[in-house]
Order: C-alpha cells, then structure tokens, then sequence
C-alpha cells in the first residue's frame, strides 16, 4: 500500500489532504480513485489508513479509516554526524540511512574534508538531501522522516555533545587497538536508563578523523570505537555502525541478557 508524508497541518483528527508531486503520484501514476486507500504519515509518528474521497489534479481529499500502529522506528535515537564526502556519497548515507532506521543526519566540516564547501549552493543541496530522505523513508514504511540539518562546523558539532547520551567517534586507529563498538554499545545497553536515548555516531571525511580532532572530541566526551580491522570508505562506515547499534538496541527482535 502506498505510504505519503504529509505535513501536519493538512492531516486532522478525520482527514488528510495530499498535494503538489504525492497527489500528482498517487492520481496519475497510481491511477488511485475513490473509494482506494494509502497511509498517511505526519512524519512525527503519526500513521493513518485513509481512503480517497476526491481526486483532483493537484490535491487529493480522503477521510482517516483508522489510526495504525508505530512499528518501524529504532528504539535508539541515533543521529548520523557525517564529514562532508565528495561527489554524492552524502546522499548515499542519507537514502541507505534512513532505511537502516537513523533518527537525523548532521553534516559537517572537519580538517581533513576534501570536498570544497560552498554556502551559497546549501539551501539547494539541503532541499535534494531532505528530499531523498523523505522518499526513503516512503519506501521503508517508517514513521518519521529523519531530519537534515544545515551543514555545521566541527566546533560546533563537538558543542552538541551534550544533547546526547552516548557519543561515539569511528576511528580507525581504535580497531586497530582492538577497542571497539561492539563492546562499547554492550557496556551503554547494560547502564541505560532511557527507554530511547540520544546516539551521535561521528563518521569521518575520506582521510579520516586527525588525531587532533580524535583528542578533542575524547575530551568533550565522545567514545572512539574501532569498526573491526578493515579500512570501510566513509559511506560504509555509517551504515555498518548503525546495523551494529541496531542489533545492540534489540532492532532484529530476540532478548538479551541482563
């Protein structure tokens, strides 16, 4: 069935009206008419079953059958803090992102990024990045569609920290020492106090973290964890971290051990 996020104020207690490309996707392409259902979602964790009461070309009214479980959110809250890659790796991390359950993706800026950051080409960029993580979370049947934030410097990244209850640094010099994630999020899981908390995975540029950076983010609190003893590419690297604190946070179902 096909799932629309839809923007809250046009989603009441009785019904919901689509616009612009989703009414022009579902009328056109899908060929829906009255009397047909699909799921709206407010992208705040709100799922609907509605059915279509008039198709027009640019909206479509329908009326909420029913409201509907939240079944495909992560427990934990895990924002992607990726450094700015090149070409569109960023948008690859985004659209597999979303899929693999991340709750925001926050770029940013650190010594070693190699791509050159233009402000004047952000709010476009910002526009096509939100866009795809709209559509892949469409196409996964979430809940909520993860939040893209404005690209941010490493300064001000590391001033976040605070928000978070689990902060954690991919650095390759980690694995190499053996010091790595699996431990690190058993050692979290075994202490945690919240039924949801707030995870910040740092990912690196194509060169990596700098030791320096390493060292300033350890002593603002961050954890450095290795992700085993292979060189992932920086698009890798965030999808492979967010499966591991998938399985850690109970995301492939089964118990653990107290």
């Amino acid at each position: 069935m096909q799932r629309y996020f839809v923007d809250p104020a046009r989603m009441s207690e009785t019904a919901v009206t689509l616009t612009g490309e989703d009414a022009r996707h579902l009328g056109s392409v899908m060929r829906a008419k009255p009397g047909d259902t699909f799921i709206a979602c407010d992208g705040r964790g709100r799922d609907a079953l509605a059915q279509i009461r008039s198709i027009d070309r640019d909206a479509i009214v329908a009326d909420i059958i029913r409201e509907l479980p939240i079944a495909a959110e992560m427990a934990w809250r895990v924002t992607v803090a990726q450094s700015l890659p090149k070409g569109d790796k960023l948008e690859t991390v985004i659209q597999k992102g979303t899929e693999a359950g991340a709750y925001a993706f926050q770029p940013f800026l650190s010594r070693r990024t190699v791509v050159q950051y233009d402000e004047r080409k952000e709010a476009k960029r910002l526009d096509r990045w939100r866009k795809i993580a709209k559509e892949a979370a469409e196409q996964s049947h979430r809940s909520r569609v993860p939040d893209v934030r404005p690209v941010t410097a490493w300064g001000s990244l590391i001033r976040q920290f605070a928000d978070y209850d689990l902060v954690l640094l991919c650095y390759e010099e980690e694995g190499r020492a053996g010091s790595g994630l699996r431990r690190t999020l058993s050692e979290f899981r075994g202490r945690l106090a919240a039924e949801s908390p707030a995870v910040l995975l740092l990912v690196g540029p194509e060169g990596g973290f700098a030791p320096e950076e390493a060292e300033e983010a350890a002593a603002a609190g961050a954890l450095p964890v290795g992700l085993g003893k292979r060189i992932l590419r920086t698009e890798t690297a965030a999808l492979y971290a967010l499966a591991c604190i998938g399985y850690e946070s109970g995301e492939l179902g089964g118990e653990f051990d107290a």
